[in-house]
């Protein structure tokens, strides 16, 4: 069995007093205080995420446009330098072998972010798809630590830190799925303003060696904003509510981009990419859907959704009472034929059937 492995910032989870649990392999804080706490915070103030479990790519090399269109599902080509964007990394059978955040950081060079559970199948099938393509592909998951401020206070926090200078783009004109370079004591930083919570937020990306001293700095420069530092529990709930699917949940090997309504993810068009014989999905497969509930029995993950008279109409793959809206949501895989909005099923929670009605996603969108 592997040892488990710790971010950079252990040290400091535990001086907050963090709980721990296992996630991909790692150790990560799942909360510090209260769940329902940190997660009002991101919406109402600022949280601070340590994500540095997360794995990092970079593909380099004169052909790196065109080699990520073969290797993704998107179009990258016409990605402008300065921006990212959300793309998947599928199998040739059509499944989903991760959803990935693509930055283009030069005409020739681009950062690649998987998920920590997924770094071992990313990093086998990236460099397997190289072929004659005048690319590298490099792992430099080990190298960098990943910290993210999320809420409505974030921007008014990351542009008062100290320590940061050199900031490529004015705070003013940084746009959401966009990059910009920066220095953080003198060493290189990239600051994204992407996020998993459905609030306004950045990604801040450091070598790991100063990983601590700039988690430091976020928390002085939060304190007077209502920052607080926040876990995987907070992250959960907050990423349900804006109808964000999370690996292994919402998406596998067994899904298909357009039943987990990614669909618009995929440039279809393109001449050629890896899983484009076997994307389609069958006209009877299950598809997504959001699901709403009233009182205060939410559905889990695995729960069955069902008739009236008790047939299975699929499956919840996330679900949780909502802190900021106070009734029950979840996401589920639902049979075609009762997956429009509007329509009633039941949650199946432990035998007992709780109405829920078909509901558009995500379940929360925050105020511009």
């Amino acid at each position: 069995m592997a040892e488990p492995r710790f971010t950079p910032l252990r040290e400091r989870h535990e001086s907050l007093g963090a709980s721990f649990t296992d996630f991909g392999g790692w150790q990560m804080p799942v909360r510090y205080t209260s769940d329902l706490a940190e997660h009002h915070a991101v919406r109402q103030a600022a949280g601070l995420f340590d994500i540095s479990h997360m794995a990092e790519f970079t593909v380099d090399g004169a052909d790196a446009a065109t080699y990520l269109d073969y290797a993704l599902a998107g179009r990258l080509s016409t990605m402008s330098v300065g921006k990212a964007k959300y793309s998947l990394l599928l199998a040739e059978t059509g499944g989903i072998i991760d959803d990935v955040i693509v930055y283009r950081l030069a005409e020739d060079r681009f950062l690649i972010i998987s998920n920590a559970g997924n770094r071992d199948a990313v990093a086998a099938a990236l460099p397997q798809r190289v072929g004659a393509f005048d690319v590298a592909v490099e792992d430099v998951s080990d190298s960098y630590a990943l910290i993210a401020v999320q809420g409505p206070a974030s921007e008014a926090i990351v542009s008062t830190i100290d320590g940061i200078t050199q900031v490529g783009t004015p705070w003013a004109e940084q746009k959401y799925y966009a990059w910009t370079d920066a220095l953080f004591s003198d060493q290189p930083l990239l600051i994204a303003r992407t996020g998993y919570t459905g609030e306004d937020g950045f990604e801040l990306l450091v070598r790991s060696d100063d990983a601590a001293a700039l988690w430091d700095a976020v928390l002085a420069a939060g304190a007077p904003h209502g920052l607080v530092p926040a876990g995987l529990a907070a992250r959960d709930t907050l990423r349900l509510e804006a109808g964000m699917p999370l690996y292994g949940h919402e998406l596998s090997l067994d899904k298909k981009p357009a039943q987990a309504g990614l669909g618009r993810v995929v440039a279809s068009d393109k001449d050629d990419f890896v899983g484009k014989p076997a994307v389609a999905a069958a006209d009877d497969a299950r598809v997504l859907v959001g699901l709403t509930a009233e009182g205060k029995r939410a559905g889990r993950a695995g729960y069955g959704v069902v008739a009236d008279d008790g047939t299975v109409l699929g499956e919840i793959t996330s679900g949780a009472l909502s802190p900021t809206l106070g009734h029950p949501i979840a996401m589920a895989y639902l049979d075609p034929a009762f997956a429009e909005a509007g329509t009633t099923v039941n949650l199946d929670v432990r035998g007992t059937k709780i109405p829920a009605t078909v509901t558009a996603l995500p379940f929360y969108r925050r105020k511009k």
